[in-house]
């Protein structure tokens, strides 16, 4: 803190010239580091506000467009001197501080690098590389890597227009539109290194940037660059959009291309981590590299997988990618001729049944055959991949499918709110910087009394009340509505009412529309005068998903339904800054997929964080997390004769649940106007939740079991 003071104070002391401080703040907002320290995005708020807003709160951007008046100003404000000073020392601080990697006995392994490949990345809403799930685990994945000292290094792509922005029509019906990013405000920088990439007869020019997230850098690969084809130069333009032709190239560039990329940049991983099957080209690279190198195909085949960690996020077969096999063929033909592989041998490798020519290659068929190091995101997934594989292993028996898992987690600074900053200082004394995998503020979250942990609760949802309201004038203004409703929507939703949030990926599974099943009994539960509970739901479905899109249509419908009319909520255009809105404003988040489709589910690990309670199936995380005590099983885990049946007893269960217990623990308040009894189950929810399902857990957990003994070419 001396050293902090001591920096502040010369700050003030010396003459700062507009170009200096924009230098300095540039330098600060290219490192995401940033994204997870709020003094640094406070400060970045603080140039303009309004600026700041307008640009989805990206520091470059906001940078780039103050006026020179303003940049003036901030030049000799020592306010924003300190501050900027202030926050230029803590990042230093951070990356000069001795991490667990560094500290722990026993942990490290000498010359270890794991290259961690990933089709997305969820860091910030000013580097929209995302669509969801998948690509929030990987986000926080980096960033514990970073604050834990993993030795990791990242590979992606870079999307010239990210994933789709949605827009709900006045009928709920979606409208997908894609803007197109400068990525001079985007927090990377060129590498002025690029690599070509085999795709059918062409060589296709990828370029290399880099994004610094805290100590990690991120490697974006992008073909958006002069000499390539037109077609070529579309390859990267938007994330999960185009036909399986235009899919399957961007696999290319991700997986061959990325494996380039590491070599160019001078990078030797001893581990490559798959997150997900979209990578799973980079294995035919690497045979490619070892067969060259004079291995035979079967010592080429093991001295690969040894080092390769493989995790599947997807519990249902469809779910995971497959190409016809003439497109493969076709589009892998110069990788093919380059292991000198007949045309069988490379389908093989994507078939759960090696010589089956009716089978279509499947992207994580060929991440098994080429790793031995695979895990699910979940117990009860990893339960499941064991059964949906057997055929890859050729066994009967699912205990007998090396496949383990690794349960998610989010990263807690990230996903923390602000407001709740002060009661963390003040009872659980977090140390975020040099904290391990073993370290647990939350333990003592009971701590924390009921009425100062309840005024804050109550800050928090007024706090997403106010976001609602202004969210829903934006959207009703955009699609031109009516006055009537630009008026009501200033008075929707009480700042006191019981809370509950579905936000998340609107694929079917996930039933978002399961509690309207029985829309009058929902209409009595909600319109109780005395004890009112209102919804608010968010999500995108894939914009080829119709059965996704027709459930937000649905959704949105019943929002405007009459008996629910004021009650429920759909707000558009869900991303990281509404999912931390919602995520710490709600009392309930709810969860309601077909059980065991979801594979973890990490949005529910938010919640409590900040006091927030599940309401869930019990699938994905929830039955390692709850313990009868920290939140609501919906059901008891039962599977039903047919889809119809499941719905209608989850239905009833959610109902149940609400009458019988939510509601009236939610308004049972002491003559303080405190609910005793709800604040003790969402502290112990904090307490039993937070500590276990983060990725500072996560992270420890593959280095020990799986990326150090991938490193040794290991093999359980």
């Amino acid at each position: 803190m001396a050293r902090i003071r001591q920096v502040e104070r010369s700050a003030q002391s010396r003459t700062s010239t507009p170009q200096d401080v924009s230098l300095r703040l540039l330098a600060l907002a290219n490192n995401l580091w940033w994204s997870w320290n709020s003094r640094t995005r406070r400060l970045f708020a603080g140039l303009d506000p309004l600026l700041w807003e307008s640009t989805r709160r990206n520091p470059i951007a906001t940078i780039h467009r103050l006026p020179h008046e303003r940049m003036t100003t901030l030049a000799g404000d020592q306010a924003l001197l300190r501050e900027l000073a202030g926050c230029e020392q803590e990042l230093s601080q951070y990356l000069k501080a001795r991490p667990w990697y560094q500290r722990a006995a026993g942990v490290r392994a000498p010359g270890a690098l794991v290259a961690y490949f990933c089709s997305e990345y969820a860091l910030d809403d000013s580097l929209p590389q995302f669509a969801g799930g998948l690509g929030v685990l990987a986000g926080d994945h980096l960033k514990s890597a970073s604050d834990l000292g993993v030795p990791l290094v990242a590979v992606g792509l870079l999307y010239r227009a990210g994933y789709y922005q949605q827009q709900l029509l006045a009928d709920g019906a979606t409208r997908a539109v894609y803007p197109r990013y400068d990525f001079a405000e985007l927090p990377v920088t060129d590498t002025g290194l690029s690599v070509r990439v085999p795709i059918a007869k062409k060589s296709v020019k990828a370029r290399i940037w880099r994004a610094s997230v805290g100590r990690v850098p991120l490697f974006l690969l992008d073909t958006d660059v002069p000499g390539n084809s037109p077609a070529d130069r579309r390859i990267t333009e938007a994330l999960y959009i185009g036909s399986d032709d235009v899919r399957i190239q961007q696999q290319i560039v991700l997986g061959v291309g990325g494996v380039r990329a590491l070599d160019a940049l001078g990078l030797r991983p001893s581990v490559f981590h798959l997150n997900e099957g979209h990578a799973a080209f980079c294995q035919l690279e690497r045979l490619r590299l070892a067969t060259a190198k004079g291995k035979r195909w079967k010592a080429a085949i093991d001295a690969v997988a040894n080092h390769t960690v493989f995790t599947t996020h997807t519990p249902v077969p469809a779910g995971n990618q497959r190409f016809d096999n003439r497109l493969v063929l076709r589009t892998l033909a110069q990788v093919r001729d380059s292991l000198d592989l007949p045309d069988q041998t490379l389908l093989d490798l994507g078939r759960e049944k090696p010589g089956d020519r009716r089978e279509s290659f499947c992207m994580t068929v060929l991440a098994l055959r080429t790793s031995r190091h695979n895990n699910g995101v979940a117990a009860l997934h990893g339960d499941v991949s064991r059964d949906m594989w057997r055929t890859v292993y050729q066994t009967t028996r699912a205990k007998d499918v090396p496949i383990g898992h690794v349960t998610n987690g989010i990263h807690a600074q990230t996903w923390l709110a602000p407001e709740m900053e002060p009661l963390y200082a003040k009872h659980l004394r977090p140390r975020w910087v040099g904290a391990g995998p073993a370290d647990n503020w939350w333990k003592n979250a009971d701590r924390i009394p009921s009425a100062e942990f309840w005024a804050v609760r109550s800050r928090l949802r007024r706090k997403l009340v106010h976001y609602i309201r202004t969210r829903l004038r934006e959207q009703i203004l955009r699609r031109f509505g009516p006055a009537s409703d630009l008026s009501a929507a200033h008075d929707l939703f009480s700042e006191d009412a019981l809370t509950i949030g579905f936000a998340r990926r609107f694929a079917t599974y996930k039933r978002a529309p399961l509690i309207f099943r029985d829309a009058k009994r929902l209409a009595r539960i909600v319109n109780d005068a005395k004890r009112p509970v209102q919804l608010v739901f968010a999500g995108k479905a894939h914009p080829a998903d119709m059965g996704g899109q027709a459930f937000a249509q649905a959704v949105y419908q019943q929002a405007a339904s009459a008996g629910l009319r004021g009650r429920v909520v759909v707000l558009e255009n869900y991303d990281m800054q509404m999912g931390q809105m919602l995520t710490s404003g709600v009392d309930v988040w709810l969860n309601n997929p077909v059980r065991p489709q979801e594979a973890s589910g990490t949005s529910g690990m938010k919640p409590p964080l900040e006091g927030g309670i599940n309401c869930s199936i019990l699938d994905g995380w929830w039955p390692e997390g709850y313990d009868g005590r920290n939140g609501w099983a919906i059901g008891d885990g039962r599977a039903l004769s047919t889809p119809k049946a499941q719905d209608r007893y989850d239905a009833d269960c959610i109902y149940t649940l609400l009458e019988k217990k939510i509601v009236p623990l939610f308004y049972n308040r002491n003559s303080a106007g405190v609910p005793v009894g709800w604040v003790k189950t969402a502290l112990h929810s904090m307490k039993t939740v937070c500590g276990q399902f983060n990725t500072h857990r996560m992270v420890a957990e593959y280095w020990e079991n799986y990326y150090r003994p991938a490193h040794r070419g290991e093999v359980k």
